[in-house]
């Protein structure tokens, strides 16, 4: 009898795991896909322990809830919403206040235009709807005049005053594009961290953050896409592939945002000193830092300064990593990155 009640438990607990184990299978994740800020997210969360066997703890419901989060972020900071803070902040409309949504991309943005000497500036709004890269596509004139929009640009002549924005000129606007996308996606891993989650990855029109493992210790990873022009498929042609454990990533690049007039090509990253596009031989750079805010932003810097400035601006900055693509003599393509990028890489098999 002893030894019958044995190989019945025995019996019990192999059908136990082999069903724990396909339940973990199908039921340890949730997935989140839809479409926000112009472009798409795709978010993939561990159940934590206490959820793993809530059926109600669906995939539907938490796409609903980042829905409802990307859409109130977009009524802070987008320039394509009409009624946004940002946008009737542009119109200079009477009695706007601003929310800590703004209040913090607003001072990151003070923060990154100090560190590089101005290669990065939200206040390039009319010089980038100039070119043809704002909300109303692409500007018919064929010589915009740079030199009379160099006076509204520099944020120097903007500031806040508590919850006001306050301009030195009523023609200065904002432009958040450069660094919103990643701010969104420290956003939404708040909201997921809010609701216990510790194993899980955003990526919002490729910004990308990562915490804990994907299971069984493995990290997130994570495709670099090459940056040639068109390449406008996600993880179609890939540069490098990255594994990511509680980190942020952003990549900039001019190989998607352009278009050609008259034989020249003008990208969409705009030299707030300049006032043109940017034109160097950096091609793309992917930025790893501990909030994507930052990675998205010094990213959007580096690409104004090019190769030699993003590099030495790289090293001076304790915590970040980087990985430039940029074209060589011949039309190559050449690589560098930081000291520490490498323990990012995933090695070819």
């Amino acid at each position: 009898m002893k030894k019958t009640a044995g190989f019945i438990i025995v019996m019990i607990l192999i059908f136990f795991f082999a069903w724990a184990r396909t339940e973990y299978v199908q039921n340890a994740f949730l997935a989140a896909d839809g479409f926000a800020q112009g472009t798409t997210y795709h978010i993939v969360v561990k159940k934590t322990p206490l959820k793993f066997f809530l059926k109600k703890d669906s995939s539907g419901n938490l796409k609903t809830q980042i829905d409802s989060i990307l859409d109130h972020f977009d009524q802070s900071l987008s320039t394509y919403q009409r009624e946004s803070i940002i946008s009737r902040i542009n119109r200079n409309e009477p009695g706007v206040t601003v929310d800590t949504l703004f209040k913090r991309v607003f001072h990151v943005s003070e923060e990154i235009y100090r560190e590089s000497d101005g290669a990065f500036d939200i206040t390039v709004a009319p010089l980038v709807s100039a070119w043809g890269f704002g909300p109303g596509g692409p500007d018919e004139q064929n010589n915009p005049n740079i030199d009379s929009l160099l006076r509204f640009v520099g944020m120097d002549k903007v500031h806040l005053e508590g919850a006001s924005v306050i301009k030195e000129d009523t023609s200065v606007r904002l432009d958040v594009n450069a660094i919103a996308q990643g701010y969104s996606v420290d956003v939404v891993s708040g909201f997921l961290d809010d609701a216990g989650y510790r194993n899980y990855l955003v990526e919002i029109g490729g910004e990308i953050r990562a915490r804990g493992t994907k299971g069984w210790n493995n990290p997130w990873k994570v495709g670099v896409d090459k940056p040639t022009d068109n390449n406008f498929i996600p993880g179609q042609n890939l540069q490098a592939i990255l594994k990511l454990k509680d980190k942020a990533l952003a990549t900039s690049g001019n190989y998607r945002k352009f278009y050609i007039k008259n034989g020249v090509k003008y990208a969409h990253t705009i030299n707030p000193k300049t006032g043109y596009p940017a034109r160097n031989r950096l091609l793309s750079i992917t930025v790893i830092a501990d909030e994507c805010i930052y990675a998205d932003g010094y990213a959007t810097a580096c690409m104004v300064m090019g190769v030699e400035k993003s590099r030495e601006f790289i090293k001076s900055k304790p915590g970040l990593e980087a990985y430039l693509v940029y074209s060589g003599d011949n039309g190559s393509y050449l690589t560098w990155e930081s000291d520490g990028f490498s323990r990012y890489m995933v090695e070819e098999e």
